[in-house]
């Protein structure tokens, strides 16, 4: 049976096309066919089949897949197993040839160069690949994919003709190509290269020069080396060009890169001690859970000796009753008597009919060794099992290794008395538990052909405990839904293996699944009430792989998805029930176990005092703020807020948690609105101590010197000043860290205030010896290192013990901070590798904590490294990305008018006479692009005069930046008085970057602004 999927799908057999019913018969042919010979769960087929799956889903998918195979093998004897479109759990698999499917063959054929074998391919093109089913998601991938092949094959038959000297033709044949493709790189060089030798060098260069300046114009991109050394090659007409036979001069073409199969990863010593040769017939055993990857190691082992000359042979034990006694051992024969001829007729009795296969086998094993695989081994039927057992206490002196897989937990009293008879020939035994996490993301990397984010593999690693089926379910689950939910395939997986558990024994389950992922022995059996039904479940589900145990009391449920799938199964009105008899179990059992009571006090809901239900998950959140979890910490505050309904002082510090570590975690605007909010609140109950510990509960640090709320700053200066005025002298600490929030809230300023309150939090800070505390009072000092030039060294001595003491003590905020001032540091003096080590630290402790808003720095932090070096396409490309991220970060302070100042620095380092367009949106930095802005237009009096009229340079981190403009129109004015300002003001960082103490941009050296300025003024 051969399929067409390089246009309308079509199916044929010896005799021709055959008749595929309906729209959604043909779509399950598809789907299997994209499936490239895996199987396809049936919940997949249901949700691609309907948008909203009918209640008789289920029973309409078998009907088709009925229907399917009469059509497929109309030939198959009634009641024997299907060998094209089978069974296999969960779902199906079309179990195709490899040269069955045009698109298969489509892919091998780009493999060669030759030209013959290309038209070939490409003539196998009726149409646009699965014309009919472009609509549908699941089919979009693999059609962009065969889409991206076809261009690569018209590319490469292009280079074949080019070789045989065809100059012409495929000159005419990739004009219409790139007319569609425009942005192919190798196409443009293969049509120049064409051109060229046709003897047309104009339309040649002309080629190149419409491929540069489409690249820039649209894409903003400059053209690669290849079609750069091209151009230079065909102006000087290098000889090489010249050559039918020459390669073109450009990279190779990397062969085609199909949708890989599944991945063998993380098993090389499983496989290594499969690999060596056996003197005799031994047997080998692959044991494991289901989806462990039993399979996939078995066909990796028969790959590998096959291409060491091996005779191999597989026989499945399928999943159906009225399968052939001995359908394995059917399979293998028929496979082998390709090699060697059976015997002419084999006897029918099992005695003779054993000696007969073992004369067989040693027979073939003569000629080479000798690889037989029995897939599935705990479905066998006795006479297979019987089989299998004469072979291996009866083996022939011969290299034979009989492979035989079987489910861990699926041992029947078949296979449990065939491991015991076997057992003296002590058969290899190789048990396959989860993969190793480093496997599971490389595994979840080839199933979704993306990175993903490395909290992203940690979670599908620890839910699916390395399981591979269930890590590539997961996978796939993620990549449509975004979530970690149990897949629908998994799903039914789990509930089939359930089934083999009495219904009393699901119900212990589902309760040890309430309880948590390690559940409590001795609350299961409270919450049970019949401790030996539950000592009894526990040792089904322990030999079916449903839990483990680590000692006595110590379970723990296989996977996460196991427990899911059981927890999902609870209606919410008994988990509610169950929850509360948990909590009040604990309260007595456990009362320290706060992470569990807040738990199980909350998803008992109104089944649990409302008062209890705050307690602990106002206990919890301050739990999870102690080892740095402000996801969790928030959504603990967010709880126990819901719950509380008493005492506004103690409503007003929860609120003053979740405010805290929703900026913590990214949520800048809320938490701004809300803090604001709750300072006026908190004010209004006269009490100063009270106010006191809502301002110093928003300890959150700020690495930017410019507010992103002015008036919400007032107002917390004002409650602050107050505050402290009101505040009893005892009150060191609180006093502390008031004076910081002023240091804070006044930051961009050249306040005498702000800078004498930091002097005083820093000096009270160390003198009571709170790391905490002296690290707030470290950031709000950091603040006010900008009242002049050239004070990055001053703040890298101040990143650095900042750092010493956050990771000495665990403040991971200012752990980030200090590696953020560092980087601005270094990067102001142009030690970049420095600052890297910084920028790859500070990233990494963003993504294990997922601090969303760090990333903007370092991405900005990365187009500056461009910058500085030069790399200036590559720099705006990441400028724009960076800004990108920028607008929903929350941080008007450091958004407003940033990028078109970084666009800006590019161009002035590219050219100092650029042109400046002052419709663009500067923000706070318009008063100091204007006076160039009005030169670009040619008015010379009004520039002169809004340069005079420049404020004091702002104290922050674009000082430099702001001076390096300053500097530009000075010289550019030849003012006297300007450039002796922008001289006398740049001078102390005359060793720095303009602008790149900001971690941000870069306007270039200050030492080449001073020699101008110098110049300029006749120094």
């Amino acid at each position: 049976m051969t399929f067409g999927v390089l246009g309308p799908l079509v199916a044929a057999d010896e005799h021709g096309p055959v008749t595929l019913k309906g729209p959604r018969q043909r779509a399950i042919l598809a789907r299997l066919l994209i499936a490239r010979r895996r199987v396809v769960p049936v919940r997949t087929l249901i949700n691609d089949l309907w948008e909203d799956p009918p209640d008789g889903a289920l029973g309409a998918v078998q009907t088709f897949i009925n229907t399917l195979r009469q059509s497929l093998e109309p030939g198959r004897a009634p009641r024997t197993p299907a060998t094209l479109l089978v069974t296999e759990a969960p779902g199906y698999a079309l179990r195709t040839t490899p040269d069955a499917v045009d698109a298969d063959r489509f892919e091998a054929a780009l493999t060669t160069s030759d030209l013959s074998t290309l038209d070939k391919a490409l003539a196998l093109w009726r149409g646009a690949a699965y014309a009919e089913f472009a609509e549908h998601p699941w089919a979009r991938p693999e059609i962009a994919r065969l889409d991206e092949l076809r261009l690569l094959a018209v590319e490469r038959r292009a280079e074949a003709a080019l070789a045989q000297g065809q100059s012409a033709a495929v000159a005419a044949d990739l004009r219409a190509h790139i007319t569609s493709h425009p942005w192919r790189e190798h196409a443009w060089h293969l049509l120049a290269l064409a051109l060229y030798r046709t003897g047309r060098q104009h339309d040649a260069l002309d080629a190149l020069r419409t491929a540069k300046n489409a690249l820039v114009t649209e894409l903003g991109v400059d053209p690669g080396p290849a079609l750069r050394q091209l151009e230079t090659d065909i102006l000087a007409q290098a000889p090489h060009l010249d050559a039918p036979t020459a390669t073109p001069a450009t990279a190779p073409i990397p062969p085609p890169n199909p949708r890989p199969e599944p991945l063998l990863l993380g098993r090389t010593t499983e496989l290594a001690q499969l690999t060596p040769t056996p003197p005799r017939l031994h047997l080998a055993l692959i044991s494991g859970e289901p989806g462990s990857g039993k399979t996939a190691l078995a066909e990796a082992l028969t790959s590998t000796l096959a291409a060491q000359g091996w005779i191999t042979a597989w026989g499945r034990n399928p999943e159906h009753p009225d399968t052939p006694a001995t359908w394995p051992w059917t399979q293998i024969l028929t496979t082998l008597a390709t090699h060697h001829p059976l015997p002419a007729a084999p006897a029918e009795d099992r005695f003779h009919f054993h000696r007969t296969v073992l004369s067989y086998v040693d027979t073939l094993a003569r000629e080479s060794p000798l690889l037989l695989v029995l897939d599935d081994l705990h479905r066998a039927t006795e006479e297979t099992l019987a089989l299998l057992a004469a072979l291996v206490t009866e083996p022939p002196p011969r290299p034979i290794r009989i492979l035989a897989t079987h489910r861990s937990t699926q041992i029947t009293p078949g296979l449990a008395e065939l491991l015991a008879r076997i057992a003296p020939a002590e058969p290899t035994r190789v048990y396959l538990t989860g993969l190793p996490e480093s496997a599971t993301a490389e595994l979840v990397r080839a199933t979704t052909q993306r990175e993903l984010p490395a909290r992203v593999l940690h979670a599908i690693h620890e839910r699916s405990g390395g399981n591979p089926f269930f890590a590539r379910e997961l996978a796939r689950h993620y990549e449509t839904e975004g979530d970690f939910a149990v897949p629908a395939g998994v799903r039914e997986v789990i509930r089939h293996r359930l089934s083999a558990l009495s219904e009393d024994a699901r119900t212990v389950l589902r309760q040890a699944a309430v309880i948590g992922r390690d559940p409590d022995l001795d609350l299961l059996i409270t919450l049970s009430g019949n401790e030996n039904l539950v000592l009894d479940t526990l040792d089904a589900a322990l030999l079916l792989g449903f839990l483990t145990e680590s000692g006595p009391d110590r379970l723990r449920f296989a996977h996460a998805l196991v427990r899911d799938t059981l927890y999902d199964e609870v209606s919410e009105s008994r988990r509610a029930r169950w929850h509360a008899t948990l909590a009040h179990t604990l309260e007595s059992l456990r009362p320290n176990d706060i992470d569990a009571l807040a738990h199980h006090h909350l998803l008992a809901g109104s089944r649990a005092p409302a008062d209890r239900r705050a307690h602990y998950a106002a206990a919890a959140a301050r739990l999870a703020e102690s080892r740095f979890a402000p996801h969790e910490a928030a959504r603990h505050y967010r709880h126990a807020l819901d719950a509380c309904d008493g005492d506004p002082r103690t409503r007003l510090e929860l609120r003053m948690g979740l405010i805290r570590n929703q900026a913590v975690t990214g949520h800048l605007h809320t938490a701004r609105d809300q803090r604001a909010d709750t300072l006026t609140e908190a004010e209004s109950l006269g009490d100063p101590e009270l106010t006191a510990r809502v301002i110093a509960a928003f300890d959150v640090p700020g690495s930017w010197t410019t507010h992103d709320d002015p008036a919400i700053a007032a107002q917390v200066v004002a409650v602050t000043e107050r505050t402290l005025t009101a505040l009893p002298p005892h009150r060191i600490a609180d006093r502390a860290r008031l004076l910081t929030t002023l240091a804070m809230e006044l930051r961009g300023t050249r306040s005498t205030r702000a800078r004498t309150a930091a002097a005083e939090a820093e000096s009270l800070a160390r003198k009571l010896a709170d790391p905490a505390l002296l690290a707030f009072a470290l950031n709000g000092r950091f603040l006010h290192t900008f009242d002049h030039a050239g004070q990055s060294p001053e703040r890298a001595a101040l990143g650095h013990e900042l750092l010493k003491l956050a990771t000495q003590h665990g403040l991971i905020t200012f752990e980030v901070l200090a590696h953020l001032i560092l980087i601005q540091a270094n990067s102001a003096q142009a030690d970049f590798a420095t600052a890297d080590q910084h920028a790859t630290a500070v990233d990494q402790l963003a993504e294990g904590h997922q601090l969303p808003l760090v990333a903007v720095f370092t991405e900005f932090y990365a187009a500056l490294r461009h910058s500085a070096a030069s790399r200036f396409t590559a720099a705006e490309a990441t400028y724009r990305a960076a800004a990108t991220r920028l607008d929903t970060a929350g941080m008007p302070g450091l958004s407003h008018g940033l990028l078109p100042l970084a666009l800006l620095s590019l161009d002035f380092q590219r050219d100092p006479l650029s042109t400046v367009d002052i419709n663009a949106d500067w923000g706070p930095y318009l008063d100091w692009v204007r006076p160039l802005a009005l030169l670009t237009a040619g008015d010379r009096p009004a520039a002169l005069a809004a340069v005079r009229a420049l404020p004091d340079t702002p104290a922050d981190l674009l000082t430099e930046a702001r001076l390096a403009l300053l500097a530009r129109t000075a010289l550019a004015l030849h003012d006297r008085d300007t450039l002796e300002r922008a001289h006398t003001e740049l001078l102390p960082a005359a060793a720095e970057l303009a602008g790149a103490g900001s971690g941000l941009l870069t306007f270039g050296p200050v030492a080449g602004y001073l020699t101008e300025l110098a110049t300029a003024l006749d120094r």
